[in-house]
């Protein structure tokens, strides 16, 4: 299977007071077992493929849920 790096930016942002919809997607993504690298500007998880993408869809719900009003994602396939 294939390893990959999502990372995600939720809006509205401002740096160095994650709002709460920022802290649910973080939240989101440890409940599902990974450890979130939260950077100046975005928040990046690692991990197997299908296991990223089912992550992604918990911390774009949970971050919706909690106002965000814009989720941006990138992925980048790590080789092996």
């Amino acid at each position: 299977m294939a390893h990959c790096r999502a990372e995600f930016t939720i809006q509205p942002f401002e740096e160095g007071h994650p709002g709460p919809h920022v802290v649910a997607a973080v939240a989101a993504a440890r409940s599902c077992g990974f450890d979130p690298d939260m950077g100046p500007f975005g928040t990046s998880i690692t991990g197997e493929a299908s296991a990223v993408l089912s992550g992604l869809r918990r911390v774009v719900d949970d971050s919706l849920a909690a106002g965000a009003s814009r989720i941006s994602v990138q992925l980048t396939v790590l080789a092996e």
